[in-house]
């Protein structure tokens, strides 16, 4: 005889790529599209999840355009939403220079980097530094969807 399971929404990922040139115009486009993208998979703007979502993105591209730069090299941003998670990856081409956790230590008051991770520390369910294959790193950030799911798809 099987155990009875826990009922669960089924599964269904979404998955939208990008890759954008590596300046402050094109962290702004990844914030735009990425809201654009998230309001047709079902999460409408203005919702905490999208606000949410539109400040982690902003903060992820805008570091890796800014220490993450190397000239002729895009970054890209992965989004992935399914019921139960939304994921940010942020990609640039210089793996040498990698974030560190802030592990609860806030930066000086006169340090030339650091505050933005601070706010994805706060507002980011889990985030981490990852090597990218063959060069270079991607910053996560996870967002828990409790109670959520997507609209599902017409068809």
């Amino acid at each position: 005889m099987r155990p009875a399971s826990t009922p669960r929404l089924p599964v269904t990922a979404r998955v939208f790529t990008q890759r954008f040139s590596s300046t402050p115009r094109g962290a702004r486009l990844a914030r735009h599209l990425a809201l654009h993208r998230l309001d047709a998979w079902g999460v409408p703007y203005g919702s905490a999840i999208s606000e949410t979502a539109a400040l982690l993105v902003a903060e992820l591209a805008a570091n890796a355009v800014t220490h993450g730069r190397v000239p002729g090299r895009d970054i890209e941003v992965l989004l992935r939403l399914d019921a139960y998670t939304l994921r940010i990856d942020v990609s640039d081409s210089r793996g040498e220079r990698r974030p560190s956790a802030p592990e609860g230590a806030a930066p000086k008051a006169d340090a030339e980097g650091g505050r933005g991770l601070l706010l994805v520390e706060a507002l980011a369910d889990r985030w981490g530094v990852f090597d990218r294959v063959p060069v270079g790193k991607t910053v996560r950030a996870e967002l828990d969807l409790p109670g959520w799911g997507p609209v599902p798809e017409e068809g």
